[in-house]
């Protein structure tokens, strides 16, 4: 039976829930280049319910300095941290055979967890209920220009509107997965909105994911002063998102979904790229899906 990315829906399934109970956890962060690293930790050694492990997946790109402050930021926290190949995404691919725990969490590095925040996350998880549970974000301070408003409401829209009509559209930071079913389902190293996709390919085969509203995060959007950048980036994230959504074959649902307009001038920014985005995902996608040549 396939495994891994090309699974097909409904081949079988992962097996049965493992019996509830509390196990151990370890929450994992990715990091490319990022000190915000280091506020995330120390939020993690806040938590009222500690991970077991802190496993740092971090790209080549991310400082010694950085790592080694990293290392030793909490004492009191198991933290370990490797050095793996590309950005956030691959090195999220390559950790996975790192995983141990019954329960992974995962958490941004831009993110910072107040001290209920783990405990809430995984109790669905550990109770048996639910493959995997998510929570929403929360601005870490007020924004400061009109990028960072924007980016602030549109968060919003994805827990009050997306995520509340389907859990597949959960960012993977602030989520909590059983560690069976991630290792079962895999990452797809060729769409890189791997969180949609690997939410996507799990709901399909029948097992449940829950949205947790109290299990919430502080967001730090401080980095987002540039509009070429944030419009770049934004671009990227429509054709991962485009590619995903063709993959799973979820591009008419998504256009049935109800979504309510985010009242901000960048919305209609966005609106326009979109076209342009979706032709540039299907072409990426008919070119890494097409099977290999023979020669």
């Amino acid at each position: 039976m396939p495994t891994g990315p090309d699974r097909p829906p409904g081949a079988g399934g992962p097996g049965p829930h493992p019996a509830a109970g509390r196990g151990a956890v370890c929450v994992e962060i990715a990091v490319k280049d990022d000190s915000r690293l280091l506020t995330a930790i120390d939020s993690l050694a806040a938590q009222q319910r500690r991970p077991d492990r802190v496993l740092i997946a971090a790209s080549p790109l991310t400082p010694e300095r950085l790592a080694s402050e990293a290392l030793r930021r909490q004492p009191a926290l198991t933290v370990e941290l490797v050095r793996l190949p590309g950005g956030p995404v691959d090195a999220r691919v390559e950790a996975m055979d790192l995983l141990r725990e019954p329960t992974t969490a995962f958490l941004d590095s831009d993110e910072v967890a107040p001290p209920e925040w783990l405990e809430r996350l995984v109790a669905p998880v550990e109770a048996g209920t639910a493959a995997f549970s998510g929570g929403p974000t929360r601005p870490l301070q007020p924004a400061s220009n009109s990028i960072q408003r924007y980016m602030e409401l549109l968060e919003k829209s994805i827990y009050d509107d997306l995520v509340r009509q389907s859990v597949g559209y959960l960012p993977l930071g602030n989520t909590a997965w059983r560690t069976d079913v991630l290792k079962q389902f895999g990452f797809d190293a060729r769409v890189t909105a791997e969180d949609h996709d690997l939410e996507s390919r799990v709901l399909d085969a029948g097992l449940r994911g829950v949205f947790v509203p109290e299990a919430w995060v502080y967001h730090d959007k401080s980095y987002e002063t540039n509009l070429y950048r944030w419009a770049r980036k934004r671009y990227v994230w429509l054709v991962q998102m485009a590619v995903s959504l063709l993959k799973n074959g979820k591009l008419t649902a998504r256009w049935r979904e109800h979504r309510r307009p985010v009242r901000h001038p960048l919305y209609y920014v966005e609106a326009l790229m979109k076209p342009v985005a979706l032709v540039h995902a299907r072409l990426r996608w008919s070119r890494v899906s097409r099977p290999p040549s023979k020669r």
